[in-house]
């Protein structure tokens, strides 16, 4: 490997001139709202803010294809009668691949109006119907942020309501609320947790199945999201995937300490621009434990992913597309092998571990005009996702020797979705409507067995196979009052049939413009999610009832209303200031029924253990979330970009018992300053490097004292003192990043390596305790800290030819 890297370093210095130096920009321009495609746009790039460098005019099907574009930084402008114009500011041209680009055109409210605009403007949205709490998220920000390991859910944590304070798992906590209530989504359909080492309830882990390298333009809410999104309490992750270039065939190379990656896009029929988009990714972490960096695990996590998507972009019948994504990862935790007490940051600490994921979505996308006003788009997908577990608990003597290992845990789960959605845009004059439907059904596979200690029989805790449907009809209206003013009306329906759970959900927003420079926002919504399939179907015994089985199978959906109050100010054209005032009131949520306790849903998700329900369980609990978010931003322009972003926040629930107690992720507060410079280097300045770092400053995690009786006769398994749930709180979480690139055009290639330098100060921030007894010395307190990562150094090199 290290030859390797020496030979890529020589290839890299080896070019002395460029032959190559110019690049071609294409791409399809259509309506916004109606998608049809744009006649006569004009199209040109731009050397500075006022001398054109070329251009074009879009065809009868509203393609353009501009050639001899200079490479580095350029700005395209696209104007047109009737519509909006729109700038797309520093797109980065290089000398290995085209541009393509999907625009879409917003119609102006006076017909010969030209309203200049930043297309996909980061603190707007790609959905029309978003009103508030909702950005873009670019594919160039999981390039430029220091520390997201080109990683999207890595990258969302650096926007305002964002806590990001786990180096271990990317969970996106959205404003004190669990990451359970996220929605990930995408081309339309709901998927499971698109992350490796996923565990049941979870939406985020420690490596994203997600590849930047196919992602398109995407948009993330934070609140009062639209009606068109359910079964959801926080926010929504909407990626939408990018189409293959169809006129050329281009490649992408990438080899790093996260993974060798390789990517390829081209035309599969030329004539009908018809194209395709492939990507595959394997684990190299085999080089990070032979460097014995510190990943937190003893472990070797071996993973790959993969996806495509073939565009049909012009048929009679309308557009079709064929997209999947998948991966499958697997971890032995063996500490039986070891003769002393180790770090275990991602398992317990007294158990062989065996864990086995994997998911995957494949699906089909139809889209029809109806008439020149609208369209009706359709989605027919297949996903599943598995999960298996074994533990074997470890018996140790006194010289710490494993004497005896017994299997303690055996689990697998597997979840089928079959799901079609359909929906219809229309736009009624100035006004816009969409309304569908989303059908799935959900095939659950579960076995669960475990035991206390190597006396007992194995107890039966879920065997089941069975199946339930989430149908979702919606209807929403945005409705254009003036040029200035709008209003966003919604209406969602949820039934799972699992146990014929039901719930309405009304959305709400408004959108003033008084002056071009200051827009005010308001929106209303409530939301409903219905609970993890392995709490509703978990089998146990009820002590107070004295009764064995499904005690939890009747829960209906939790429940979440949002008020949000938003001001922006455009201090100049790449300069804003942004604040939101939010509160949320949750309610419907499990709590147990049996007992009175501090134990609440709310707290579960973001962890690498599985919370399994003791006792029985009924929707009686509720949340109260409430803060103030502050963005300053400056987009990326004379060579550098800045964005500082500061939330305050209280996070409180109560269980069964009545009392308000701080929920696992109420840290007060969470703030991020970020930035970065570059400079083009060279004769020709195409030669690219770029500096940037990130500051991430938040409140220390939250957690519960242990007791310690229980714990040792619960084998090692930590339980909690359930009075004191929350009463205690770790230290502030601190975190310095810095990230080094280097970017070079040669002739039709083009290389790349990047340095990412996380925790450069190598701050001790604390995850959480583990109860780890040592048998060498009974005085040793068998309470241990455990430790986010420490420095560690992240080396990629990326070729494009």
């Amino acid at each position: 490997m290290r030859v390797f890297f020496l030979h890529l370093f020589a290839l890299f210095f080896s070019y002395k001139a460029l032959s190559q130096s110019t690049q071609t920009i294409k791409g399809r321009i259509v309506d916004k709202l109606t998608q049809q495609p744009l006649i006569g746009a004009n199209v040109v790039w731009m050397l500075n803010d006022s001398l054109i460098g070329g251009g074009a005019t879009t065809d009868e099907n509203g393609f353009f294809r501009i050639e001899n574009v200079a490479l580095g930084r350029r700005t395209v402008r696209v104007t047109m009668v009737g519509y909006e114009t729109q700038l797309i500011t520093n797109l980065l041209v290089t000398s290995a691949k085209e541009i393509n680009l999907e625009i879409q055109l917003i119609e102006s409210g006076t017909e010969l109006q030209s309203v200049e605009i930043i297309a996909y403007e980061k603190n707007e949205t790609i959905n029309d119907m978003v009103a508030v709490s909702g950005r873009t998220f670019a594919l160039e920000e999981t390039e430029r942020y220091p520390a997201s390991r080109q990683d999207p859910a890595r990258m969302a944590s650096n926007f305002a309501g964002v806590q990001g304070s786990n180096d271990a798992r990317n969970d996106i906590v959205i404003r004190g609320n669990s990451p359970v209530g996220l929605l990930w989504r995408l081309e339309d359909i709901d998927i499971p947790n698109p992350n490796h080492f996923a565990v049941a309830g979870t939406t985020g882990g420690p490596i994203s199945i997600i590849n930047n390298k196919y992602l398109a333009n995407s948009d993330f809410m934070t609140g009062a999201f639209p009606a068109e999104y359910g079964n959801a309490l926080a926010g929504v992750f909407d990626l939408r995937m990018r189409n293959g270039n169809p006129e050329k065939h281009e490649f992408t190379g990438q080899i790093g300490f996260l993974g060798t990656e390789f990517a390829c896009e081209g035309p599969l029929h030329k004539n009908k621009r018809i194209s395709y988009l492939a990507t595959y990714r394997y684990s190299t972490f085999q080089l990070l434990n032979a460097m014995t960096l510190p990943l937190g695990t003893n472990a070797v996590p071996r993973y790959q992913d993969a996806a495509f998507r073939i565009n049909i972009p012009e048929t009679k019948a309308g557009k079709f597309a064929v997209f999947g994504i998948g991966g499958i990862s697997a971890i032995d935790i063996v500490l039986s092998q070891f003769d002393k007490p180790v770090r275990e940051l991602y398992g317990i600490n007294n158990r062989d571990q065996y864990f086995r994921t994997g998911m995957f979505t494949v699906g089909t996308s139809h889209q029809v005009n109806i008439g020149k006003n609208g369209f009706l788009r359709t989605v027919i997908a297949q996903s599943a996702q598995r999960i298996g577990s074994h533990h074997d608990l470890i018996y140790r003597d006194s010289t710490f020797k494993a004497t005896l290992i017994a299997p303690v845990l055996k689990y697998r789960a597997l979840e089928h979705r079959s799901q079609i959605t359909t929906y219809l845009n229309h736009k009624i004059g100035k006004h816009y409507f969409k309304g569908g439907i989303s059908f799935i059904n959900i095939r659950y596979i579960f076995d669960d067995k475990s035991r206390n200690d190597t006396s007992q029989v194995f107890v039966t805790r879920a065997n089941d196979d069975v199946y339930a449907q989430l149908i979702q009809p919606f209807v929403q209206l945005k409705i254009r009052v003036t040029d200035r003013l709008t209003g966003h009306l919604g209406l969602r329906y949820q039934l799972y049939t699992l146990n014929n759970s039901q719930a309405l959900d009304p959305r709400a927003g408004i959108v003033w413009k008084p002056h071009a420079k200051h827009t005010w926002s308001a929106g209303f919504g409530i939301h409903s999610q219905i609970q993890q399939s392995h709490i509703l179907l978990a089998r146990f015994y009820e002590p107070v009832l004295q009764t064995f089985g499904q005690h939890n199978r009747h829960l209906g959906f939790s429940r979440s209303n949002h008020f949000i109050i938003g001001y922006e100010y455009v201090i100049r054209k790449d300069l804003r200031f942004k604040t939101e005032v939010y509160y949320q009131y949750l309610w419907n949520i499990p709590v147990d029924q049996t007992v009175l306790s501090s134990v609440s849903l709310l707290n579960q998700g973001a962890s690498f253990t599985r919370f399994f329900p003791l006792n029985k369980m009924h929707n009686k609990g509720t949340g109260e979330n409430y803060g103030i978010e502050f963005t300053f931003e400056k987009f990326f322009s004379k060579n550098y970009f800045l964005l500082i972003t500061h939330s305050l926040y209280n996070s409180t629930y109560r269980g069964s018992n009545g009392i308000k107690k701080n929920t696992d992720y109420n840290g007060h507060y969470a703030s991020n300053i970020l930035g970065g410079w570059e400079k083009a280097l060279g004769t020709s300045k195409t030669n690219i490097v770029t500096l940037g770092t990130k500051l991430t400053f938040a409140g220390g995690r939250r957690y519960t004292p242990i007791d310690r009786a229980a714990t040792i006769a619960n084998n090692g398994e930590i339980v909690l003192i359930d009075s004191l749930r929350n009463t205690k709180q770790f230290h502030d979480y601190f975190r310095w990043d810095i990230r080094l690139a280097w970017k070079k055009n040669a002739k039709k290639f083009t290389h790349e390596i990047v340095l990412d330098l996380l925790n450069i100060l190598n701050t001790k921030n604390l995850l959480d305790f583990t109860y780890a007894p040592n048998p060498t010395d009974p005085n040793d307190d068998p309470l241990k800290p455990q430790y986010q990562l420490g420095f560690l150094p992240l080396l990629y090199y990326k070729v494009d030819f």
